[in-house]
């Protein structure tokens, strides 16, 4: 698998490299706007759960750890046919699961649309289909499964607005999927960019949308 033999590479790579790493959801030709349909931030504390797919999800998890109002983002796998999936039989993509993280936020704190946003501008390029980086298959599809009408309804209304709106060069790809069952990923993919912050695959691809998290949205960012 593609990113097996990137995960060996050291950490010294390729100005080039390091570039094109830099420009995660960089399919935007300028800032990605707030979400003009979405929920109302919450007058009491509370738990929501959101579950989003783009890549490799190691990325996807540290984005989130580091955004204020999220309790807890968990990677896992979503979207197939196989009760109980491991790895090695989504890496296959034979199990039509999508590799997930599953996000509990409060939403009092932050909401459904800013999520998104946060998703469409550091943790993806959503215009990629079936691949972000070096990962290549329909294990690395762009989807967002919602957990109940008004987030179907927030999801479909943003990306319709953003494709409007021409942030995007080439038409989002993102899926907008119902929530069937979300699957914990193996022990050692939790908190795996935290854990091995000098493996090469993380400093090249995964770090670099941590940093533009802090860069993009220092009001939402969390150490």
């Amino acid at each position: 698998m593609a990113r097996a033999s990137v995960r060996m590479v050291a950490i010294v790579l390729t100005m080039l490299a390091v570039t094109l790493a830099c420009q995660a959801g960089s399919g935007a030709n300028g800032p990605v706007p707030t979400a003009v349909v979405d929920e109302t931030k919450a007058a009491a504390k509370g738990k929501e759960t959101m579950v989003v797919a783009g890549g490799c999800f190691w990325g996807i998890q540290a984005v989130f750890q580091h955004v204020k109002g999220v309790r807890s983002a968990t990677s896992g796998y979503s979207g197939g046919t196989v009760k109980n999936p491991g790895y090695e039989e989504v890496s296959s993509g034979r199990t039509g699961h999508a590799e997930s993280v599953e996000i509990v936020y409060d939403p009092s704190k932050v909401t459904y649309g800013e999520l998104l946003r946060v998703f469409f501008s550091v943790a993806l390029d959503p215009t990629e289909l079936n691949r972000q980086g070096p990962d290549e298959g329909t294990q690395y599809r762009s989807v967002i499964f919602y957990a109940n009408e008004e987030q179907k309804k927030i999801a479909e209304a943003y990306i319709a607005q953003l494709n409007q709106s021409k942030v995007f060069s080439r038409p989002i790809v993102t899926q907008v999927v119902a929530m069937d069952k979300f699957y914990p990923a193996e022990q050692y993919h939790q908190n795996y960019a935290t854990l091995h912050p000098d493996n090469g695959y993380i400093a090249t691809y995964d770090a670099p949308k941590v940093e533009n998290l802090k860069k993009e949205f220092p009001e939402l960012y969390a150490k």
